[in-house]
């Protein structure tokens, strides 16, 4: 059966009625669909396009559609928040709280940052202190932000998506964790190191918990219990207290983080004291640092410098932050060890007044776990950090420290699929004698053909110090020839320094070995990471 064509829609708006060429279409179509016309129809005069349309037009040029922006200049956890806020400035509310975030996408919050910011925008999430590496700088900037959402279009809030890194079922998100056994650590590091640097083994049968190499592994620590005891002495409070059916010891140890005290605990303060010290307290809730030392306060230490305060317990505890859980990248591949994960952890451990400071989780895996305890835990996916869908492309890994994590993982998943592709390592840290972590595993996949080039760099071996930026350029032509080759590059560790570094010498190797300008090279790499063949997971 033939059918007649469908007619163009009639013209109904002149060509010099002020729309653009987009408005006078979409106009048209309107017109005909609300008056059912045909051909034939005489066009609207200016006139009387103005009558029937005053609200539209208001007797004004309509200007064209405004392009949308969707660059993030701000998006590098090494710009300092000041400069993010800056180039945000002119940008939608949802962006300029992306741009409050500290830009890891580590998902220690439940999201990556430009999700949490839409959240927040939505009114789905309303944390604001769920930025760990943010801290207290982030939590203010996105209070002062949040403080604008009662004037921001309704409409514009509900398009703002909500996602979650992960449907939140069980074992798959910071607020859905399960029970993992904690089994063993072993100490990478040898005596003599300035670091201290554990292999955490942890058992996963039975939970249903399944991973992919690249994955993180988030967990929820607990509170160092001398230091519970010191802020119970502190504060001359029973540590039996009741709290919304938990004791004061209880929500201390692992419900509220002790480190560093939040600007409420100092508004707290401000209520219950006089004088000098209310202002203080006030200037330190407020961001302002009176003494110089603001910095340096965690809990206890806030404490002590108001001696004397008695809070209500329960004021106390809402005035803290909650214990949010800390995410490592896993460091073994399921291939291989089927059933248990991974992790290669620093103990964090620093002096301040003459009093130890500890890294909440990173003591808590050195120290106070024994084998056989329960953990809560959670598998974080990757979004950006994984092996190519090709098994024979080769890959290049710049991890130096416990950045080696996932590469030790991506090595062992490579061997147990018998993947075709070269494999290129990069590492380093301070001394060769003490520092090569996995030296044995790795020197064992060098000499088995896994590993195809280790290259190592040891700042503190000799009079100059070396990094693996370092060995990077030295190494510029071959390490060229293999990006040339398709290879993927990988960057795992410091993203203050380090993975800043890296890239910089990335820029200078492709300019110098492939006879482009510095600009080109620049945007060669940044086609790498649109195609994700450059890939990074800092902290």
């Amino acid at each position: 059966m033939s059918m007649t064509p469908r007619p163009p829609i009639p013209s109904f708006i002149p060509e010099t009625a002020p729309f653009t060429p987009e408005q006078r279409t979409w106009l048209n179509g309107l017109f005909a669909g609300l008056f059912g016309l045909e051909d034939g129809i005489t066009p609207l005069s200016p006139a009387e396009v103005a009558k029937l349309l005053p609200g539209l037009i208001g007797g004004t040029v309509l200007p064209p559609p405004p392009k949308a922006d969707d660059s993030e200049p701000w998006h590098d956890p090494a710009m300092p928040l000041p400069d993010r806020m800056k180039l945000a400035e002119d940008r939608p509310l949802p962006r300029r709280m992306m741009a409050a975030m500290g830009q890891q996408d580590c998902g220690q919050c439940g999201y990556n940052c430009k999700d949490y910011a839409d959240a927040l925008f939505a009114k789905s999430e309303k944390r604001l202190n769920l930025c760990v590496p943010g801290g207290k700088d982030t939590s203010r900037m996105l209070k002062q932000l949040y403080e604008e959402l009662d004037g921001a279009p309704a409409a514009a809030a509900a398009k703002a998506p909500a996602k979650p890194m992960r449907a939140a079922s069980p074992g798959y998100s910071r607020d859905h964790p399960i029970d993992a056994t904690f089994l063993s650590r072993r100490r990478l590091s040898k005596p003599g190191s300035e670091k201290e640097t554990w292999h955490i083994e942890i058992d996963l049968n039975g939970t249903g918990l399944d991973y992919v190499v690249g994955d993180s592994f988030g967990i929820f620590p607990a509170n160092d219990p001398q230091l519970v005891e010191a802020v119970l002495a502190a504060l001359s409070v029973p540590p039996d207290f009741p709290i919304g059916g938990r004791t004061l010891r209880e929500e201390l140890t692992d419900g509220v983080s002790l480190s560093p005290a939040p600007d409420m605990l100092f508004q707290l303060i401000s209520y219950i004291t006089g004088g000098e010290r209310r202002e203080k307290a006030k200037r330190l809730a407020a961001g302002d640092d009176p003494d110089g030392d603001a910095a340096t306060l965690d809990v206890l230490a806030a404490v002590h410098k108001f001696p004397g305060i008695r809070p209500d317990p329960e004021a106390f505890i809402e005035a803290l932050d909650p214990l949010q859980p800390r995410v490592y990248s896993i460091s073994s591949s399921p291939q291989c060890n089927p059933g248990r994960v991974s992790l290669t952890v620093d103990a964090v451990r620093y002096e301040i007044e003459k009093r130890t400071r500890l890294g909440v989780c990173s003591t808590f895996f050195a120290e106070r776990l024994a084998p056989g305890d329960r953990i809560r835990a959670y598998v974080q996916k990757a979004q950006d950090f994984a092996l190519p869908a090709d098994p024979s492309k080769p890959i290049i890994m710049i991890g130096p420290g416990t950045g080696i994590a996932p590469f030790r993982a991506f090595l062992q998943e490579r061997r147990a699929k018998r993947a075709t592709g070269r494999n290129w390592l990069f590492f380093g840290h301070q001394r060769s004698r003490y520092d090569f972590f996995y030296e044995e595993e790795l020197v064992a996949m060098r000499a088995a053909g896994l590993l195809t080039r280790l290259t190592l760099a040891w700042s503190r071996d000799g009079e100059s110090k070396i990094y693996v930026q370092h060995r990077m350029r030295e190494v510029g032509r071959d390490l060229w020839w293999w990006l040339k080759d398709g290879a993927h590059l990988y960057v795992c560790g410091d993203a203050l320094r380090m993975a800043k570094d890296v890239e910089a010498a990335l820029v200078d190797i492709i300019a110098e070995h492939s006879g482009r300008a510095t600009p080109e090279a620049v945007k060669m790499l940044g086609e790498m990471k649109a195609s994700r063949r450059y890939q990074t997971d800092v902290y």
